[in-house]
């Protein structure tokens, strides 16, 4: 059994934190969409869900937030442009905050590091 959780998508971690806040209060949208994608042995669905639009191509990466374009927020240009930083957003939880893949994003923006 672990007792923390990495999300990564892109090759970056996404979201850190222990397996309860992971599972519990996820805060990135490919955490989100992670969790949402298990089945549940009690219904009975026909497809699961799946998350809209492509990967990145790992060996082209975007400069900014990989996940941006699939999310289903609303596309922030600015997170095109650069990439989030991971933020400890409470204690022992790490969340790559960016305004696209972070519905939060207001809530802790002032986190985010002065450029």
């Amino acid at each position: 059994m672990c007792d923390r959780v990495a999300v990564m998508y892109a090759g970056r971690i996404v979201e850190l934190s222990d397996v309860r806040t992971i599972f519990n209060e996820p805060l990135h949208e490919y955490t989100k969409a992670l969790i949402g994608s298990v089945p549940k042995l009690e219904e009975k669905t026909g497809r699961l869900p799946q998350i809209e639009g492509q990967p990145p191509l790992l060996y082209n990466l975007p400069a900014g937030d990989a996940f941006a374009p699939r999310s289903t927020l609303e596309f922030s240009p600015e997170d095109a442009e650069r990439r989030p930083p991971l933020i400890e957003v409470e204690p022992d939880h790490w969340v790559q905050l960016s305004k696209s893949s972070c519905a939060d994003f207001d809530k802790y923006a002032h986190l985010m590091p002065a450029e």
